[in-house]
């Protein structure tokens, strides 16, 4: 899901700007590759979750260690991590299990409504003033959804509703989510992003090994085929992305950052129509691209608050 822009602190001209396009886009790619590869594990929604975070979370710190950093950093900032640990394993529960709902595609749109709860809670708690691409965004989104599923709602099936519910759902855990991490990170002699995410997923791993206990799933993971699949949904979106990310976004302005982070949900429902052959009618791809749009204007549209990808 795409993470917020954040402004550029130190845009360093063209070339540097360039490569950081280049890095961006690049992230945004890697990341897109999420739902695909959740759709194509042959485990459970939570136990595919698990997975992610235990071989994302051990990465990182590895990398943490190996640059002779530490990942100890005080009881306050490990509690605001395991919060956002746990944010973020009930993100991916639900967005892992609409993805099976509805697809790859729609279910990582429908995730990256995070930027409208981020602008809700802007305006609702800190009293920020909605700007003009704020208020063009919301209609829009509205019309966007209403021309992929809102012409035929009476004749979805109970299971396409209940997997468009976890999609809106994803995007409110993911929004919550980026906040808890914004204070951690925002906190007194707060470590590096790199510290606090690897701490944060080991702690999600956790949280999520306990729910796949009390669901009755099994952590054994089948055959070669999803062992390489859920080795690489640790290791791309979530190392791989997430630093070429957040190298690239302090150097880049905010309108653009958040237009190449539009590739994210935009090839993931590309993904979804090549690889999975996702049936999609022209009124259909009318509303994913004016919801796309909102996206954009609502990410770009109101004060950023500096968060990492997932």
């Amino acid at each position: 899901m795409i993470p917020p822009a954040v402004p550029s602190g130190s845009h360093r001209g063209p070339p540097h700007a360039t490569r950081a396009l280049l890095q961006l886009a690049l992230g945004a790619a890697l990341i897109s590759l999420s739902p695909v590869l959740v759709n194509v594990a042959h485990v459970g929604p939570t136990v595919a979750g698990f997975y992610r975070l235990l071989f994302g979370g051990l990465a990182l710190a590895l990398i943490v260690l190996v640059r002779r950093g530490r990942l100890w950093t005080g009881r306050h900032h490990l509690a605001l991590a395991a919060v956002a640990g746990v944010l973020l394993a009930a993100d991916l529960a639900v967005w892992h299990r609409s993805i099976l709902l509805i697809g790859p595609g729609l279910a990582t749109i429908l995730g990256n409504f995070q930027v409208f709860f981020l602008a809700a809670y802007g305006v609702l708690v800190l009293r920020e003033h909605p700007s003009a691409r704020l208020k063009t965004a919301v209609p829009l989104a509205v019309l966007g959804l209403f021309l992929i599923f809102g012409l035929e709602w009476s004749a979805l099936q109970w299971g396409y509703r209940l997997g468009l519910l976890l999609g809106v759902l994803t995007g409110l855990f993911y929004a919550s989510y980026i906040l808890t991490l914004r204070r951690a990170q925002a906190a007194v002699g707060a470590p590096s992003a790199m510290v606090t995410v690897a701490a944060l997923c080991l702690v999600g791993a956790v949280v999520a090994a306990g729910a796949v206990v009390l669901e009755g799933e099994s952590f054994r993971i089948p055959d070669a085929w999803t062992w390489g699949v859920l080795v690489a949904y640790g290791l791309i979106p979530q190392v791989a992305g997430w630093v070429l990310i957040s190298r690239a976004l302090p150097r880049l302005e905010m309108s653009r950052t958040g237009l190449v982070l539009l590739l994210q949900p935009a090839l993931a429902f590309v993904w979804d129509l090549l690889l999975f052959r996702r049936p999609t009618t022209t009124v259909e791809l009318l509303g994913a691209t004016l919801t796309l749009c909102a996206i954009y204007l609502g990410a770009t549209g109101r004060r950023p608050v500096g968060a990492t990808p997932s």
